[in-house]
Parts: C-alpha cells; structure tokens; sequence
C-alpha cells in the first residue's frame, strides 16, 4: 500500500469490523504522513472488541500529530490485552511519545505490551511522560521497550525508571536504551521491578550510582545485565556486586561486562556481592578486555564457590591476562551442586 488512497480504502473497511477482536498489519516502508495515521487511528477506534494487536508503522513519516491520534484511537479499543506497536524510524519526538502513552494508559486490560520507537527523536520529557503513563498500567505483566537512538539522557533515564517502577504486576521486562547518552545518574535510576533484561550499551555509565536501584529489588529472580563498553571501571564493578547480593533471590543472572576496564580489584567485588546470592542456579559472566589479572580470577571462583546451589556456570574471561584456566576450573568446579562449567580465556 504507497498510496494514501490505498490507506483510508483501508481505514474505511476497518471501520466496519466491528467484532474483530485479532488484527495484524503491516504497514511498513509507504510514506504514511500524519493524516493517514490519524485516520488509522480513528479506524481502530471503532474496533472495540479488539483484544489482540500488531501494527507496523515502521519507516514512514509520521510525526507527533500522528503518534498523538494513534493513541488516542488505541485508547478507544478497552479490551486491548495484547499489542504490539512497531514505530521505528519516524519522528514523533518527544510530544508523540507523550501522547502516545496517554492513550495507552487508558488500555486498562493490557498484560502484553511491546513499543519500538528507536529513532524518533525522543527526548527526556517523552521518555519520562511514558514511563508515568505505563506505570498507570496496574495490569501489565510483560513489556518489551526499545527506545534506542533517541536523546532521553540523565533526566529520561530516571523518570522512565520511575514510572516502571510502579508496575508492579510486571514478571517479564526487556528494556533497550542503547545510544542515549545515559550516565551515572540515569542507570541508578534504573534499578526497579521484576525479571528485568536491561541493555545499556555504548552509553556513558560511570562508576557513581551504577544500578544502586537494584539494592531494592528483593524479589528479582531473573536478570540480565547488557553494560558492555562503558566505563564502569573497578568501582563500579563493586558497587553493581554489592547491589546484586541483596538480590537474595536471583536464580537466573547473565552479566555482560565486556570492556570496561574493571580489572582485579572489580571483579573481586563483583564476586564478593554475588556469593551472597545463595539462591543462584544459573549465572553467565561476560568479562572480556577487562585488564583482569589470574589473582583477580581466582578471587571471583573462590566467591561463586559460596553459591551452594550453581548448576551451570560460563564465565569469558578471553582477551585479558589470565594463562591457568586449569587451576580456575579446579577452583570453580569445587562448588557442591555445580553440573555444567565453562570457561573461556
């Protein structure tokens, strides 16, 4: 569909279905514009008994007069329990994003909810006013945010971090804010709820603050950590360990670590904080170009050997200064319920 006549012969038909209650569209690479999407958005208002939505608006034109009708259109559909709104590579900005979520706050029967909204010239105010209307969704249980490329900094960080932290039926989060200019500041604010993989990659994160919000999720039992290629160093490396072992009910962890310059200082406290997750059955450890020395090594398997209930461990050690993984795996593998060990060097 490359033509606006071909949009409203479609928004006309979906007018008159008004039992329909399972939709998928594809709408991607047609220059819809504003006007289209407005009356898109007017279309799906009318479906009502819609209870299942995917919509792929991706690389079109469409701004935040557009983003704005949209949500308010998907406000309308009240029995709205699953959706899935792709919007990448358009230009809603920060007032689309806003709006947008206003809308789907309304969506009070929600559980399944999935946004990609990477390059869209999103800034802090957007980023926060999202995070407040999604915290307002009581009902949520799994979320899937991409808000890559945009420019939601510090202060975007914090308040979608705040707002996210009030749902709190939410089991299942995957949150992508590569490429944000976050620093230390944004990512402690980050540290909130249940099950949360967490991707911050290439951003600015330093050592102050690094996930201190992680300290408060007591009930975390699964998470995954993309912190890659940043500048955490061995502070920081400390600090995110001392987080993690009040997280006394982690059973699922994956920590991705790779070039921060943590060396054997940071990575014993990081092991330090983690022996106090007794609960921990599974746990992979990315540490690769991190100036990690054999001592700092050994210090990281003699903590992990605290975690009496480890069933599968993969530590990467590759591309540091480490030459005896021999006696590393001899350290490792003394952990009591310990069935599956790797380790790269």
């Amino acid at each position: 569909m490359k033509h606006r006549q071909g949009a409203s012969v479609l928004i006309s038909g979906l007018e008159k279905c008004t039992n329909l209650s399972n939709l998928t569209l594809n709408l991607s690479k047609n220059q819809i514009g504003d006007k289209s999407v407005s009356g898109l958005g007017s279309g799906l208002a009318k479906c009502t008994n819609l209870s299942n939505l995917t919509l792929d608006l991706t690389w079109n034109q469409i701004g935040a007069i557009g983003a704005s009708s949209l949500g308010s259109g998907l406000g309308k559909c009240t029995n709205l329990q699953i959706l899935t709104l792709a919007l990448q590579w358009n230009k809603i900005g920060t007032s689309g994003a806003s709006t947008l979520g206003f809308g789907l706050k309304k969506c009070t029967k929600l559980s399944n909810l999935t946004l990609y909204l990477q390059w869209n010239q999103i800034g802090a105010n957007g980023a926060s006013s999202l995070g407040s209307s999604l915290g307002k969704s009581t009902n949520l249980s799994n979320l899937t945010l991409d808000l890559s490329c945009n420019q939601i900094g510090d202060e975007g960080a914090s308040g979608l971090g705040l707002g996210l932290g009030k749902c709190t039926n939410l089991s299942n989060l995957t949150l992508n804010l590569n490429q944000n200019k976050i620093g230390a500041i944004g990512v402690s604010g980050l540290g909130f709820g249940q099950q949360k993989p967490l991707s911050l990659i290439w951003n600015q994160i330093g050592t102050q603050g690094l996930c201190s919000g992680l300290a408060k999720c007591t009930n975390l039992s699964n998470l995954i950590l993309h912190l890659n290629w940043n500048e955490i160093g061995a502070i920081g490396a400390q600090g995110l360990g001392s987080d993690l072992g009040k997280c006394t009910n982690l059973s699922n962890l994956t920590i991705d670590l790779c070039g921060n310059q943590i060396g054997d200082e940071g990575i014993s406290g990081l092991g330090l904080g983690l022996g106090k997750c007794t609960n921990l059955q599974n746990l992979t450890l990315v540490l690769q170009t991190n100036q990690i020395n054999v001592i700092g090594a050994s210090e990281l398997c003699n903590n992990l050997r605290k975690c009496t209930n480890l069933l599968n461990l993969t530590i990467d050690l590759s591309m540091n200064q480490i030459y005896q993984s021999k006696q590393l795996k001899g350290k490792c593998i003394k952990a009591k319920r310990l069935v599956a060990l790797k380790v790269y060097q």
